[in-house]
């Protein structure tokens, strides 16, 4: 596989969006992928430096992503057809009181709608979305669903496939119905 190039964008509050970033990265380079992870906070969203694909990464806060991560996305300043993926951290379902969890189209009617609102602001861009998934925390603070290394190998695969694999969406199979 030739070597290709993701930067990587996160805001992470309690550590969990850093460490997904990391764990990604090292799956990214796994796959002979360079990837550049950069806190927000550290970087200029209308001087991006030149990637193949664009990711972008945030905790969900009252099923929104969090300010600062909505304030840089609307700021992001790329060329139309610019390639990118989303990876949030975003708390778990929670089973109702008949014990049954909620499907991912109940928690977006019910207002969880982190990686929508995303995608709402990238596409008016003229952006193209490639990949998205979801790593949840059990608790504020985490710690991160059980497996969520598998779930990363997963997603890295969708953004990084194989040289003769076309890149695919991801669904996250643990949100489908």
């Amino acid at each position: 596989m030739t070597t290709r190039m993701i930067e990587y964008f996160h805001a992470s509050k309690f550590g969990n969006g850093a460490r997904v970033a990391k764990e990604i990265q090292k799956q990214l380079a796994a796959r002979g992928v360079t990837v550049s992870v950069h806190h927000i906070r550290d970087a200029n969203p209308r001087q991006l430096p030149p990637a193949e694909v664009y990711l972008f990464s945030s905790p969900g806060r009252m099923g929104k992503p969090i300010g600062s991560m909505r304030r840089f996305l609307k700021k992001v300043d790329l060329p139309a057809g610019s390639k990118y993926a989303i990876l949030t951290t975003e708390m778990a379902p929670r089973p109702d009181k008949t014990g049954r969890v909620p499907s991912e189209e109940e928690l977006v009617a019910k207002g969880q709608r982190v990686r929508p609102i995303m995608n709402e602001i990238l596409e008016s861009k003229g952006l193209v979305n490639i990949a998205e998934d979801t790593v949840h925390v059990t608790a504020m603070r985490g710690p991160l669903e059980e497996g969520w290394q598998r779930k990363l190998q997963a997603f890295a695969a969708c953004i990084a496939p194989g040289q003769d694999t076309a890149v695919e969406p991801h669904v996250d199979p643990s949100t489908t119905p």
